[in-house]
């Protein structure tokens, strides 16, 4: 079996710029400062390194209490606005999963920066949470580079197998998913349907570089391919 590891915000959905809105208001909830995030890397971060970064950009100690506090506000700003914003499903992604409920040679799971929770309500929100069975998130570490591990443990513990590196493909839409890729020695399939245009992540070195997921399952056949690069 292939493994899978999907990207969430840029890869599946586009959330109508839900998540940074929510941590805005949160910060603002919970801590009284105002940011417009100008300065703050978030494509490709995890919510518990982003959290870190904001509250050390002004000085407010990054403790675990307070690190909780914003992202327990962000999380509830989060679920209010997910029905208010105009956000969608990207490109090929349904087929795609579809598709992938019918072959018994792919496991699928999730890794992203987003909590389990935010994953959850972000994927809820748009019907294809039932797609993802594991994963891998921002609770389990806040540092991207260190979720492969975490993702690789409950794929095998999902499906009684251990997945290899060269049986793993990690998809996302930023140079940080690529680098996680690599992390692990798994393959990188990059999709320039966030921020990043082709151009941009191009000189990161993907196995695949794609515009989007429109082969839907077209491409899973390439996927098998031990030769795709």
């Amino acid at each position: 079996m292939h493994l899978l590891l999907f990207d969430i915000d840029g890869t599946l959905i586009a959330s109508g710029g839900a998540g940074e809105k929510a941590l805005r208001i949160a910060l603002r909830e919970q801590f009284a400062v105002e940011d417009d995030f100008r300065s703050i890397e978030i494509a490709g971060r995890t919510d518990s390194g982003i959290a870190r970064r904001i509250l050390e950009r002004h000085q407010i100690p990054a403790t675990e209490q307070n690190v909780s506090r914003f992202l327990e506000g962000y999380l509830a700003q989060l679920s209010l606005l997910l029905p208010q914003v105009p956000g969608r499903v990207l490109p090929g992604v349904v087929a795609m999963l579809d598709a992938l409920r019918t072959r018994k040679d792919f496991a699928v799971g999730l890794l992203t920066g987003n909590l389990v929770r935010g994953a959850q309500l972000k994927l809820a929100h748009y019907g294809l949470w039932h797609h993802f069975p594991f994963g891998a998130f921002a609770d389990d570490h806040h540092e991207r580079n260190h979720l492969g591990p975490f993702a690789q443990s409950r794929a095998q513990a999902h499906h009684g197998i251990a997945f290899p590196p060269e049986k793993i493909w990690i998809l996302g839409d930023t140079p940080h998913d690529i680098a996680c890729a690599r992390a692990i020695g798994a393959r990188a399939l990059a999709v320039a349907t966030g921020i990043f245009s082709l151009d941009a992540l191009e000189p990161h070195q993907p196995d695949l570089l794609l515009e989007d997921l429109s082969e839907g399952a077209a491409l899973l056949d390439t996927l098998c391919s031990p030769s795709a690069r």
